[in-house]
């Protein structure tokens, strides 16, 4: 059976924005999880609640320019099926 060329051209650019989707999806989780860490913390160990705040602010960071990335990386990838033509 072969494949019809209108199916690829669908089904590439979803993959692409689930993969897109997948990456934000998991930085963001990581940051809940370490913010929740952060709150828990404080009032037991304030000192380890500071060191957290510390790894969640510099992984906010990361995430910003991680989205940066990725939207960037998907909008070259999805320009070719674009501008293909059929």
């Amino acid at each position: 059976m072969t494949r019809h060329p209108t199916n690829s051209l669908l089904i590439r650019p979803l993959a692409l924005g689930v993969r897109l989707t997948a990456n934000l999806t998991a930085g963001h989780l990581l940051i809940q999880l370490i913010s929740t860490a952060t709150i828990t913390l404080f009032t037991t160990i304030p000192v380890v609640s500071l060191l957290t705040l510390l790894i969640l602010l510099l992984l906010t960071i990361l995430e910003v320019a991680v989205a940066i990335i990725q939207a960037y990386v998907f909008v070259l990838s999805i320009k070719p099926y674009i501008y293909k033509k059929t």
